[in-house]
């Protein structure tokens, strides 16, 4: 059964994640540096890991290869990817192992031209469009993973 790990402190579509579960019957790990409301729902459980850093730790630690990641930090897509891990950004664009090193160096170059003052700004923000491809998206990879022969 596939598992779905959310890190949740700046995640825009837990409750799409939360509709989806409940849909679906996969259990979520939403994941925290603070204490979150979440779904009182047998289905839905918060795991509040505080300090810098030690979120994305636990997941990529603890996620694997029946498990999808919902998060738009690169570098943990990165590591979930390598433990076999399906991940997802908010925005319903899948992380690949052929894409991830593209959206490592890119993530570098938009940083050190934020430092220089080149780039200001953060992401556009999320819209209609981005929330429908995230929840078919999201809805792909559960099935594939059903799918899967293991």
């Amino acid at each position: 059964m596939p598992t779905i790990f959310i890190d949740a402190d700046a995640c825009p579509v837990k409750d799409e994640v939360y509709r989806v579960a409940r849909r679906l019957a996969v259990p979520v790990i939403v994941v925290a540096n603070t204490p979150l409301r979440v779904p009182v729902d047998p289905l839905i459980t918060l795991v509040v890991q505080p300090g810098f850093g030690v979120v994305d730790d636990w997941i990529a630690e603890t996620c694997g290869p029946r498990s999808i990641v919902i998060t738009a930090d690169i570098p943990l897509a990165a590591r979930a990817l390598l433990r076999g891990a399906s991940v997802l950004d908010p925005r319903g664009n899948a992380f690949t192992e052929s894409g991830i090193g593209e959206a490592l160096a890119t993530r570098e170059l938009m940083g050190e031209l934020r430092l220089t003052g080149e780039v200001t700004g953060g992401p556009r923000p999320l819209v209609p469009r981005d929330r429908s491809r995230f929840l078919s998206k999201l809805d792909e990879m559960i099935h594939a993973i059903r799918r899967r022969k293991e």
